[in-house]
């Protein structure tokens, strides 16, 4: 199975063996003030207590969660099928009716070294993209 811990704010894949860390699969702006529940044991979710927005850490095709870049179109049916369970979990956890969940998963934006500073939010594609400076 999948090893994932918290470490300095972010959420990282370890290997199971070895316990050396795969790489960051949620990072400290999308984790900051949420919390994290597994669901029926494959569905990733992150959440905030009177929020009524969650978010689906999509795994990758191979069932690991650190960042990787290509998604076939099996594996976004499988999304979809995590994102219903998560609104299930919602609805029935906090009591909501109306809940709105978001996907995360990569790509990264650079190639640098570090996961120090890159984000994994997830992004409302039915949001106005931001401004750019």
């Amino acid at each position: 199975g999948n090893v994932l811990g918290v470490l300095r704010g972010m959420v990282v894949e370890y290997c199971p063996s070895t316990l050396a860390p795969l790489g960051m699969v949620v990072s400290r702006d999308e984790l900051r003030d949420r919390r994290v529940a597994v669901v029926d044991g494959d569905v990733l979710v992150l959440y905030s207590d009177g929020s009524s927005s969650a978010t689906v850490v999509q795994p990758n095709e191979d069932g690991s969660y650190w960042r990787k870049v290509v998604r076939n179109k099996v594996h976004r049916m499988r999304e979809m099928r995590r994102v219903a369970k998560a609104k299930d979990f919602l609805r029935d956890t906090l009591g909501l009716d109306d809940v709105h969940v978001l996907s995360s998963y990569g790509p990264y934006k650079t190639s640098a070294g570090t996961v120090m500073g890159l984000s994994t939010r997830a992004l409302d594609p039915r949001a106005a993209p931001e401004p750019s400076s």
